[in-house]
């Protein structure tokens, strides 16, 4: 139980709660979309089946896309002192251990999207190459909070071709907003570390741009994704209950860039975890009872 506790630590699994409602949100789309056109596709006759399989598929993925970004980053970790009490740097979990374990997840992933349908097997190595890749990019670019994003925004446009097969321009609208709700409060959090990033030669707005001028771009951002989220309820022709959820999700990204200043980080953890956590959990919760609500 304590290893099992220091894995879920490393991976960060409650923040799982980020992406895991948009799945559901291109999940459930598709279930709607597949019984208006009386047709599976590929998919699993199962429904239950289907959805603990995008669950799955979710879980690995992230899994291994956390783990691997923190064994590439050890050493880095290690020199900061805010990261240096994380699993590798202090050596609670062994570096080579964390990369099985991140081989071991992306095989799970792929094993998962093989029983889903063929096309979501097909582009599984391209979703992995996305979530993997990202690791990467702090080391060349500020831009790479927006790869971030990209990466967690796949779970709406994935979940969606788990259940129909094929390609919408729904889900394409919630992952946009997911890329710039995610770059943009990435870009909070990483205000924390714009001495260090500098210092090492790292690479993020913060440390690009100065934390008066990062904030600016994480609220054009998130003004971007309240966007994406207009025009998706629109264009989805949603009712009354999802511009509930909206207008709380909007209210989320308003509240946490109200509570934090570049001249004060004190409340970086809150504006991170709990408004994020509370704008994607009741945002989905309201989208889905419209769905079901409206059009079941």
């Amino acid at each position: 139980m304590p290893k099992l506790r220091s894995y879920l630590s490393l991976i960060k699994f409650s923040h799982t709660i980020f992406a895991m409602p948009f799945a559901m949100i291109g999940f459930f789309i598709g279930l709607i979309q597949r019984r208006n056109n009386k047709e599976g596709g590929e998919t699993t006759d199962n429904l239950w089946v289907l959805l603990v399989l995008v669950i799955l598929c979710m879980v690995f993925a992230r899994s291994s896309a956390m783990a691997f970004n923190r064994y590439l980053d050890r050493k880095f970790d290690g020199a900061n002192p805010r990261t240096a009490i994380r699993e590798i740097p202090s050596g609670v979990i062994k570096a080579n251990s964390v990369l099985l374990f991140t081989i071991i997840n992306c095989l799970l992933f792929v094993a998962c999207t093989f029983f889903i349908n063929r096309l979501c097997f097909y582009l599984s190595p391209i979703a992995l190459a996305v979530v993997l890749g990202y690791s990467y990019t702090k080391r060349f670019t500020p831009l790479c909070h927006l790869i971030l994003g990209l990466g967690l925004s796949l779970a709406p446009i994935g979940a969606y071709l788990a259940v129909t097969g094929s390609f919408a321009l729904l889900p394409i609208l919630f992952s946009l907003a997911v890329i710039f709700w995610v770059s943009g409060f990435d870009i909070i959090y990483a205000l924390q570390d714009e001495e260090f990033d500098r210092s090492q030669q790292l690479y993020s707005i913060p440390a690009w741009l100065g934390k008066s001028k990062a904030l600016r771009v994480s609220e054009i951002l998130h003004l971007m994704s309240a966007a994406a989220v207009v025009i998706a309820g629109i264009y989805g022709e949603f009712g009354w209950l999802y511009w509930i959820g909206g207008a709380i999700f909007v209210g989320m990204l308003i509240y946490q860039h109200s509570i934090v200043k570049p001249g004060d980080l004190t409340k970086v953890n809150i504006a991170f975890m709990t408004a994020n956590g509370i704008a994607s959990v009741v945002f989905a919760i309201f989208v889905i009872a419209d769905l079901f609500g409206s059009r079941a």
